[in-house]
């Protein structure tokens, strides 16, 4: 059996027309907005991940975002953003509004908040950390992952032990790369937040 861990390298995708009127996205398959594109244009990876292995959410988003930094990266189903369900398209400022005693007992649950038809964090944990399993015992040491918002949450949840009720423990720059990695036991947060570089 393995013994050693495996490293997993986070980017989110860059921002799409969604993110910024701030609808839940989900698994709605959004490209990125010309801002995001150009952006992505005009910065790489650092050298020391040359080589890497790189997957992708199947969403378009992540899949631009991976061509745009010049990688080919293969398609990983476990990668996808959580599934928001009957909430997704709405903002969640809205649906306080629309029922502000319901959303404040569902946002009390952290982990276990669950949308109607959709998956809580804890489930997007399971998944993520039933992937890295195969990805350790399958002999592979690192990899990078392009993703989403609602994944990487759900690692730092898991490396922090997080409960995802109040502030999370450490403020991450979405913009940057997040290093976890997993042992075969916990996740651990490896280092947070390290900048992409211009091209």
């Amino acid at each position: 059996m393995p013994e050693a861990a495996f490293e997993l390298i986070c980017l989110r995708h860059g921002p799409t027309e969604w993110n910024r009127l701030k609808r839940l996205q989900g698994r709605h398959d959004e490209p990125l907005m010309p801002q995001s594109r150009s952006d992505f244009q005009r910065l790489k990876l650092p050298a020391s991940l040359d080589g890497l292995a790189w997957y992708s959410s199947p969403l378009l988003r992540a899949r631009e975002t991976a061509q745009l930094l010049g990688l080919d990266a293969q398609i990983a189903p476990a990668l996808i953003e959580m599934d928001w369900g009957d909430w997704e398209g709405q903002r969640i400022t809205d649906l306080r509004l629309k029922d502000p005693a319901g959303m404040a007992t569902m946002e009390t649950r952290g982990l276990d908040l669950r949308p109607p038809n959709g998956e809580s964090p804890r489930q997007v944990q399971q998944r993520l950390t039933d992937w890295a399993e195969s990805m350790r015992m399958a002999g592979c040491g690192r990899a990078g992952a392009l993703c989403h918002k609602g994944v990487i949450r759900a690692l730092l949840a898991a490396a922090c032990q997080w409960d995802m009720r109040g502030k999370a423990p450490v403020k991450l720059d979405y913009r940057c790369l997040q290093h976890f990695a997993w042992d075969g036991q916990q996740w651990h947060l490896r280092q947070p937040n390290r900048a992409l570089e211009p091209r």
